[in-house]
């Protein structure tokens, strides 16, 4: 009877045994296939990532950024609701004035003058009878550097067009030549519908509306671009191939 209990208990040992050599191999496998995996993300093997997106005009960063990052890309953009919404009602009032009630900026310089000159003057004068300080007018003095700085930019500007204008004349860059033509003639097509200033004002309403409205929907702008880039593309170097065909059959005949 004592041999029958003792077999019994070697058998239940014997499974125990096997039952937790069994869950060692279980974890040890378990370990050595993530050490596997974590070695292969180690050496290189990770998950692609997603291939890089086409960004409209070749753009690498956001567009605050290439708008320069500082206050003004802050007013286009809307950062400051209130500081963008003074701009636009400045420039509006200024183009209801001149556009819509026919307002001349000299008179408009002059009646602002007389104003400021009648309200310092009447100030300076109440003063005496209130027994009050008279108000103290600042000195305004333009620095000699600021106006040397802004000739220099404009100075500038004029050489880079200049040479711009040299460059599409001496006809080298068929694509510089199309471009300018084409420019040219929308410009003149949107003279001719507005006046300068409602022209000036047209544009600075697309810069307050276009940027904003591209940052916000500039995944699905920057698709349609795509397409449409690669179209203008391929009738570019057809209308390329057709040109310059006709400049080497004339320079022939």
């Amino acid at each position: 009877m004592a041999e029958h209990i003792e077999s019994k208990m070697e058998e239940i040992a014997d499974k125990i045994s096997d039952k937790i050599s069994e869950t060692f191999h279980r974890k040890s496998s378990s370990s050595s296939s993530s050490d596997s995996d974590d070695d292969k993300r180690s050496h290189g093997h990770k998950v692609p990532f997603k291939s890089k997106v086409y960004r409209l005009f070749g753009r690498e960063k956001p567009l605050h950024q290439v708008l320069g990052a500082g206050k003004p890309a802050d007013i286009l953009l809307w950062r400051n609701k209130r500081v963008s919404g003074g701009v636009l009602g400045g420039v509006t009032a200024f183009w209801f004035l001149f556009e819509v009630l026919d307002y001349h900026l000299i008179t408009l310089i002059c009646h602002i003058l007389i104003l400021s000159l009648s309200v310092l003057f009447l100030w300076s004068n109440a003063s005496n009878f209130i027994n009050n300080s008279p108000p103290n007018i600042p000195e305004v003095v333009i620095p000699e550097k600021c106006l040397l700085k802004a000739a220099s930019c404009l100075t500038t500007e004029i050489n880079r067009a200049v040479d711009v204008v040299r460059t599409v004349a001496t006809g080298k860059d068929l694509k510089t030549f199309l471009g300018a033509v084409a420019g040219l003639w929308v410009v003149s097509v949107l003279g001719s519908c507005f006046n300068f200033l409602t022209l000036v004002y047209v544009v600075f309403l697309l810069l307050y509306t276009v940027p904003v409205s591209y940052e916000k929907y500039e995944d699905k702008v920057d698709a349609y671009a795509e397409k449409a880039i690669i179209e203008i593309k391929k009738q570019y170097v057809i209308l390329e191939k057709k040109v310059m065909a006709n400049i080497n059959k004339q320079k022939k005949n």
